[in-house]
């Protein structure tokens, strides 16, 4: 078995090039690879077409690249929590590919497991599937670069004909991801909702780049609780269970009011 450990989060990203595509991990700012972002901020990566579920925030996540204007496309499928991802995409400065959620997480899953394309229900009857959708605003209002029209097939389904949407799959260069465990044979045990886009982003990227919070020695892993096998994954970075991380809204419930009668509960 090879040891895939790396001694840094720099040295894990050295090799990625300017132009590279990216499939990177992460709901929101829940799971995100946050050292090696970072990391690939400071090596000054650009021209990066990045596919994940969104963009993070104005001051984290994918956001610090898209701010540091090193983000030359984005394939996601949600992208209201960024002001200046808004600013760049109707600007014309950057280029987006939304699709839907499920729909881009069997499309990672697809290309990772050698599917080239598949058929599915969502989208259809919507620019999803006959085009239009804006990818590229020209400035100044006008829409420089729409979707194209997508295959349309009709199937038989539970007794009825039904339209589906051919959808390609997607592989990337390289796949970013978080867990809260592995070993360095590069099996990963993901965090609860942490999980999330993660294993789908591995399985899409050619090289797949792991941040860690613990790394333990093989064997130590329960062979029946690994989320993902080592076989998906590259190279494998311990970023220690201190790393930050942060939620987008934090919401706290206002303080209760005791019932009348019920007393103070001293």
């Amino acid at each position: 078995m090879i040891d895939k450990q790396v001694a840094t989060a720099d040295e894990a990203v050295a090799d990625i090039p300017d132009g590279a595509t990216l499939a990177v991990g992460g709901f929101g700012l829940s799971g995100n690879p946050i050292a090696l972002i970072e990391a690939l901020l400071a090596q000054g990566t650009t021209d990066l077409s990045i596919v994940s579920n969104n963009c993070g925030v104005d001051d984290w996540g994918l956001g610090v690249l898209l701010g540091a204007r090193r983000i030359r496309k984005m394939t996601s499928s949600y992208v209201g929590e960024n002001k200046e991802f808004e600013r760049q995409f109707l600007s014309g400065e950057l280029e987006v590919e939304l699709t839907p959620q499920g729909t881009l997480a069997e499309k990672l899953r697809a290309g990772g497991s050698g599917i080239a394309a598949f058929y599915t229900q969502t989208g259809v009857g919507t620019q999803v599937a006959e085009g239009g959708l804006p990818q590229r605003y020209d400035g100044a209002g006008g829409v420089a670069l729409a979707s194209p029209p997508k295959h349309v097939r009709t199937f038989e389904r539970d007794g009825r004909s039904r339209e589906f949407v051919l959808e390609e799959s997607i592989t990337t260069d390289f796949a970013l991801v978080h867990a809260v465990r592995g070993d360095r044979h590069g099996n990963l045990v993901f965090n609860k909702a942490a999980r999330n886009f993660n294993p789908l982003a591995a399985m899409a990227g050619r090289v797949c780049i792991a941040q860690v919070e613990e790394l333990v020695e093989p064997g130590e892993l329960d062979a029946d609780g690994i989320h993902l096998p080592g076989i998906f994954v590259h190279r494998v970075v311990e970023v220690g269970t201190g790393i930050e991380k942060r939620i987008e809204r934090r919401t706290v419930s206002p303080p209760r009011e005791p019932s009348p009668g019920s007393g103070t509960g001293e």
